[in-house]
């Protein structure tokens, strides 16, 4: 059974999981240098290069780094040239090269666009929309409704709005009406009403979401997630539970996310790569303390099994080791 399997059995009991605790701080593992100078961080990216002693990379280098694209993609290939370039932007700009690759090419990959508007902040979509425009001289919801349709451009659009409520305050009251909405919407009907799904998951805050969730529990013995799982299907599903996983354990959702790119045959490299990178500066720790709880094993030691060479060993510096 699934974490997330056992996590939402216990939903509806106000003395079971409560989900991630709304901790304050700095969880990446990438820290700033408050001894940064550029010039040495350029000769060090220089000798860096020169040897592939990517331990060098670490730290306030990031900022350096990104002034030397040029340099480096002469010196780097396959996966860690992937992982470099992926340090040379901002993290706004990350996110709207990933946005842009998933919609771009043979096929569009929804769930790199459920994933990522499902965990930003407004700030941070706010930031990434700037810079979709800035760079690709269209704007974000464009090209979303070019290659997405239905509910899940819906949900798509509403995140894109960057308006959901971030408060960590609790309104019982309407927390109990939703639950009813919910339900009534999907699961005490032939046929599920998407635009009250969307509407709720997308406009409440992620506190406000886990009393939902709770509440939900009063009119189905089921529960929202497995309810969710019967009434809806393909990448709408996918979208929808995202918002829900997020919701309740942000870093879960990461490090299941990790385990997935990892396990069986092959490796999912450009998730592997998006969630280290994107999440170094964030809450990586946090991420790593869950994959370890929920898998029995460090994520280093992962990266160490379905990993080489100096690909392996920048995504080991990206998770804090020495």
């Amino acid at each position: 059974m699934s974490f997330f399997q056992k996590l939402f059995q216990h939903v509806t009991d106000d003395k079971g999981y409560k989900g991630a605790s709304a901790e304050t701080g700095y969880f990446g593992t990438v820290k700033a240098d408050p001894n940064f100078n550029a010039q040495n961080d350029a000769e060090k990216l220089k000798k860096a290069i020169e040897t592939k002693d990517w331990i060098l990379l670490k730290e306030g280098s990031l900022k350096t780094l990104r002034l030397l694209a040029d340099e480096l993609k002469k010196a780097l290939k396959s996966h860690l040239e992937d992982v470099v370039l992926a340090l040379l932007m901002t993290p706004s700009e990350y996110d709207a090269f990933e946005m842009r690759r998933a919609m771009k090419g043979l096929g569009t990959k929804e769930n790199v666009l459920s994933e990522i508007l499902g965990t930003r902040t407004n700030k941070e979509i706010t930031a990434l929309k700037n810079s979709f425009k800035e760079v690709y001289r269209e704007t974000l919801e464009e090209d979303i409704k070019h290659d997405v349709s239905g509910n899940l451009e819906n949900v798509l659009l509403s995140l894109c709005k960057a308006t959901r409520s971030e408060d960590r305050k609790i309104d019982d009251g309407l927390a109990k009406s939703d639950a009813k909405a919910l339900f009534e919407a999907g699961k005490n009907r032939i046929g599920t009403v998407c635009s009250v799904l969307i509407d709720i998951l997308t406009n409440r805050s992620e506190a406000q979401l886990c009393k939902i969730f709770q509440y939900y529990g009063q009119f189905s013995k089921d529960g929202l997630a497995k309810d969710l799982q019967s009434e809806l299907s393909g990448d709408f599903e996918d979208c929808m539970m995202t918002l829900v996983k997020v919701a309740w354990n942000k870093p879960a959702y990461f490090a299941e996310k990790l385990q997935h790119a990892m396990k069986g045959f092959g490796t999912n490299n450009d998730t592997l790569i998006r969630i280290i990178v994107s999440r170094s500066e964030i809450d990586l720790l946090k991420i790593m303390q869950e994959y370890k709880r929920m898998y029995g094993k460090t994520l280093q030691e992962a990266i160490q099994s379905e990993t080489k060479g100096d690909y392996e060993k920048i995504l080991l510096v990206l998770c804090g080791s020495p």
